[in-house]
C-alpha cells in the first residue's frame, strides 16, 4: 500500500481497494475508492516523501486490521503539507482479489 501510495500506481491502487471503500479523511470527510484514485491519477494529491515509525495489524480469518503510524511530506492542490499520521485500515481477503481495503480512517497526531 505504502509503495503504491508513492508511486500514485493508480493501477496498484486499483487492486488494493475494495470498490465499496469508505474512506475517512483527516477533514472528516468521507470518500470512496474513485476519489482515492482521481486525486492519484490527476496529480491532486502527491506523496513525495513516507515514513513508517510503526505497523501493527490483526488478522480474524479473512478480515485484517493495520495501524500505522509514521510522517508523510507531499502536496495536495499544489500546497505543500507534512504530517504525522495514524490510518487505521480494515481489509477484507477474497479469494480471488486478495486482500483489499474496505475502510479506512485517517488522522493527525
Amino acid at each position: 500500500m505504502q509503495a503504491a501510495q508513492l508511486a500514485s500506481d493508480v493501477a496498484a491502487l486499483d487492486r488494493l481497494l475494495d470498490d465499496r471503500l469508505v474512506f475517512t479523511g483527516p477533514d472528516g470527510n468521507l470518500y470512496g475508492k474513485d476519489d482515492d484514485l482521481r486525486v492519484h491519477r490527476t496529480g491532486t494529491q502527491v506523496i513525495e516523501a513516507l515514513h513508517e515509525e510503526r505497523l501493527d495489524l490483526v488478522v480474524a480469518g479473512d478480515t485484517g486490521v493495520t495501524w500505522f503510524l509514521g510522517s508523510l511530506r507531499g502536496s495536495v492542490d499544489g500546497v505543500p503539507f507534512a504530517a504525522r499520521m495514524r490510518y487505521t485500515r480494515t481489509w477484507i481477503r477474497d479469494d480471488a482479489l486478495g486482500w483489499r481495503i474496505i475502510a479506512a480512517h485517517a488522522s493527525v497526531v
